[in-house]
């Protein structure tokens, strides 16, 4: 009976904390959507130093006005800056948040707007399907949840910098201070495969020392609710290149005669895989080990998959794994580009003197970067290829009948955390005091971050709170971020900075 009337007492503050919840994060969400365009109106190629020290500048000037302390850490190209503000009781312990202000390059031809760094407001038109530009005054009237704001970065990964900016003036309006040591890390290019951090980490270890680190990045759960994830895979790259003439040649005059370095290339990389997305390659996915459970709780997940499938416009997805879940669980091998010759109106009628191909690996964490690129160069010789890594010689080009040039690169490894210990039941406690939502506990992101050098230098846990949704275009034409995703990130931030740790 106790219990009951327990319960009764504390449930309606339970609701009304929710609301309040709810109130804060519509008022100052709306509140910060000029703050919002305005950073999405810096370019923020990495490529670009220019563009991307105004993004340094203004990350540094808005944190620094709410009181933190900033950093910047100097490296051979891009500073990482370092954001802190100390709790007032000297026994707190220290959360780390990560997160980066750099986007993907743009071909702004692609886009279905005036420029990329000019954000605009759709709203998809329910018979066609079609997004359609609506006014952008419309974000200070009453909101739809799926309008989207459309621009570079909007959902990776400006868009939980500014949620984050939100949720600390929304709980500084309510005089609720963070009760741990709040670090924050911004990286600047974190597109580029962050090849500063790890001497960063190397050079600051106190200055970075955390209990935990929280990572802002990546696509939350399809059904957009909110999200935790326990882990990330690693990447690398391949670049290969085959070789025909010295120059492109006539097809009348040299077809049939001279070898084709485009079909080559075709040839070679349709060996590395099935038919059904599997890798051939001895060895890729040594170590990947699910039993029957594993399985089992990757199908609970609530994935629709039909969903999913008629999202991305597919009819049958390739069977590396039994769900989508699971086909996270092992490394994959991408052709992300192919170039020879040309096409459309440029289209020659030449037999080209290249071919290239653009490969990414992304691996898991029973499985190491160096060892799946060793890997792909072991099966590529098996296939009768001289390997170089410079463009061949003539002596090798006479000498050698199927020539590659190789260029690799390990950027970063995998991470997994148990999502069943005290940190996990942490983050879930923190995210369903300002939710009625059903959380999402992922095993593994698809995608990449830079965390592993944390993980492994530093030994700290690492956990991804992703807030974005998962049909954002990342990295392609068109990125945007959802609105109901912007709000309901600005109260996972809210739970998360007001929540003992």
């Amino acid at each position: 009976m106790k219990k009951v009337v327990f319960l009764f007492l504390i449930l309606p503050n339970v609701f009304a904390q929710k609301t309040k919840f709810d109130s804060l994060a519509n008022h100052f969400g709306t509140k910060h959507f000029p703050l919002f365009l305005e950073y999405l109106s810096i370019p923020c190629d990495a490529n670009y130093k220019e563009d991307i020290m105004r993004n340094v500048v203004w990350v540094e000037n808005q944190f620094v006005k709410r009181g933190f302390e900033s950093r910047r850490l100097e490296t051979s190209t891009i500073p990482v800056l370092l954001l802190e503000k100390k709790s007032q009781n000297p026994k707190s312990k220290t959360i780390l948040y990560y997160y980066h202000s750099d986007g993907q390059p743009v071909v702004p031809s692609e886009w279905f707007q005036e420029d990329p760094f000019k954000p605009v407001l759709k709203q998809k038109n329910a018979v066609n399907g079609n997004w359609k530009i609506i006014p952008i005054e419309n974000l200070q009237k009453k909101i739809d949840p799926e309008w989207r704001i459309f621009g570079r970065a909007s959902s990776d990964d400006k868009g939980p910098g500014v949620m984050l900016l939100a949720a600390l003036d929304a709980l500084e309006s309510q005089n609720i201070k963070t009760p741990y040591n709040l670090k924050i890390l911004v990286d600047f290019e974190e597109e580029k495969g962050s090849v500063n951090l790890p001497g960063i980490i190397d050079s600051h270890k106190s200055a970075l020392s955390s209990d935990l680190l929280l990572i802002f990045d990546g696509p939350g759960h399809v059904s957009n609710l909110p999200t935790i994830t326990f882990g990330a895979r690693g990447i690398a790259t391949l670049t290969l290149t085959t070789y025909g003439a010295y120059t492109p040649q006539h097809s009348g005059h040299y077809g049939n005669y001279l070898p084709n370095p485009a079909l080559r290339m075709a040839q070679l990389l349709a060996t590395m895989k099935s038919e059904d997305g599997k890798v051939l390659i001895p060895g890729f996915y040594d170590g990947v080990k699910l039993d029957a459970k594993a399985k089992q709780k990757l199908k609970e997940i609530p994935d629709d998959l039909s969903l999913i499938n008629s999202k991305l416009g597919i009819k049958t997805p390739d069977k590396v794994g039994e769900s989508y879940q699971e086909a996270l669980v092992y490394p994959s091998l991408n052709i992300r580009g192919f170039k020879a010759g040309e096409v459309g109106a440029l289209a020659a009628t030449i037999i080209p003197d290249k071919a290239v191909a653009e490969i990414d690996i992304r691996t898991v964490a029973a499985t190491k970067p160096e060892k799946l690129l060793q890997n792909v160069k072991d099966f590529i010789a098996s296939n009768g290829y001289f390997i170089t890594e410079q463009d061949p010689t003539p002596e090798e080009r006479t000498k050698y009948e199927k020539i590659i040039k190789v260029g690799s690169r390990p950027a970063y490894g995998a991470f997994n955390t148990d999502p069943n210990g005290a940190i996990g039941i942490w983050l879930e406690k923190a995210l369903a005091k300002t939710t009625d939502k059903k959380i999402i506990k992922l095993p593994t992101m698809g995608g990449s971050v830079p965390i592993s050098p944390f993980v492994t230098k530093l030994g700290v846990t690492a956990v991804i709170v992703p807030t974005v949704n998962a049909d954002n275009n990342q990295h392609s034409a068109n990125e945007n971020l959802r609105l109901g995703n912007y709000f309901e990130g600005i109260k996972t931030m809210m739970g998360l900075l007001s929540s003992d740790f």
